[in-house]
């Protein structure tokens, strides 16, 4: 009975994690299926074009390209250096106490909802920047500090793990001190390399949660269809795009935000992918 009972556990497991990756098949599928037709309908070349008009039937998708790198890499310039840094103080300076304050305050930044970040940002960065700065306020920069501001747990998390992951037994940070290293030096030359798997996946998994954001930057970028010249102009991401438009959409403009789709599902598996592996080579 119990070697029964474990076997049909084991298949129940095994047919749960099946499912899970049969929903992923049928999502790549489906959004595969209505989005290459407009793709080869008119042209790889027309569709990375520079407009973005369906009524007239151009869907050029390269200003919105622009737009998600320009926010993703602002808020990895904001969010990068200071998420390292949390990492590294609660690793290595932190006291007990105070980590174990820290730890949850940082997990309860991941919990709260991405509408409430645009929110915030709406009611208080895009009035700074417009009044300090110059703009309507509504601006790459707007979108970069909320995506920088979310991506700090990700990267916080994952790095100060990766700190704390060094074998013990190599004793990498007794020998670097027993050399006569100060402690920044060890961290900057011994633990960070040592850790360096573990910290470039956070990175890539904090980009991708930057790049696949959509709420709260609906509501602080302004979601001008236009190539921007400075970081405080309004831009239109992939996702905003999508957000903005599958409401009303229909026919060749709905497979063209399908279509889109496919673009930034691309962009994220590569990124994932790229930190799986980063994450089994550490290993």
């Amino acid at each position: 009975m119990k070697k029964f009972n474990e076997k049909l556990s084991g298949r129940v497991f095994f047919i749960l994690a099946l499912s899970s990756i049969s929903m992923l098949a049928l999502i790549t599928v489906f959004i595969i299926s209505r989005g290459v037709p407009l793709i080869a309908n008119v042209g790889l070349k027309n569709f990375f074009g520079m407009t973005w008009a369906p009524s007239r039937g151009l869907f050029g998708i390269t200003p919105m390209i622009i737009g998600s790198v320009s926010v993703t890499l602002g808020a990895a310039i904001i969010g990068i250096p200071i998420g390292l840094c949390c990492s590294i103080f609660l690793a290595e300076f932190a006291p007990v106490r105070m980590r174990e304050i820290f730890r949850p305050a940082i997990q309860l930044l991941a919990g709260i909802p991405s509408v409430v970040y645009g929110f915030w940002g709406l009611l208080f960065v895009v009035p700074f920047i417009r009044n300090y700065l110059g703009g309507a306020g509504l601006s790459i920069l707007a979108g970069s500090i909320i995506l920088g501001i979310m991506i700090l747990p990700t990267i916080i998390s994952i790095s100060e793990a990766s700190i704390l992951a060094i074998p013990k037994q190599y004793l990498y940070k007794e020998g670097a001190l027993a050399l006569g290293l100060t402690q920044l030096q060890t961290i900057r030359f011994v633990l960070l390399p040592a850790a360096k798997s573990g910290i470039v996946s956070a990175v890539i998994l904090g980009i991708g949660r930057a790049i696949g954001e959509t709420m709260a930057v609906i509501m602080v970028l302004g979601n001008s269809v236009a190539l921007p010249t400075s970081v405080l102009d309004p831009v239109r991401t992939l996702t905003t795009n999508i957000g903005i438009e599958m409401g009303y959409a229909k026919d060749e403009h709905q497979q063209a935000l399908f279509a889109t789709g496919i673009v930034l599902f691309i962009i994220i598996m590569i990124l994932n992918s790229t930190a799986q592996y980063l994450t089994r080579r550490k290993r």
